[in-house]
């Protein structure tokens, strides 16, 4: 698998992602959102991205394996939580 994975330094996104020359999603691999309840207008209390389970159409979509997707996932899931944000405030 080739896996370019970049993550903006601000922003809560990856800035390059692709797979195997293929231009990825995040939401392909899991969902990102607040965790937090008490954060103010326009900032994020706990931003987390978390992975879900793979379908064999995404597996197929980006030609990689169970234990490929799982890799991707666990990169996602570190460099898109990172708990509290006031950047977009």
């Amino acid at each position: 698998m080739k896996l370019e994975l970049e993550i903006f330094s601000a922003l809560c996104a990856a800035s390059k992602f692709t797979i195997n020359g293929i231009v990825a999603e995040s939401s392909d691999f899991g969902h990102q959102g607040d965790q937090g309840y008490d954060a103010e207008d326009y900032c994020c209390a706990d931003m987390r991205f978390e992975g879900k389970e793979p379908t064999q159409e995404i597996l197929d979509k980006y030609g990689i394996s169970k234990a490929e997707y799982l890799i991707v996932v666990g990169q996602l899931e570190e460099g898109l939580s990172f708990g509290s944000c006031g950047w977009c405030s």
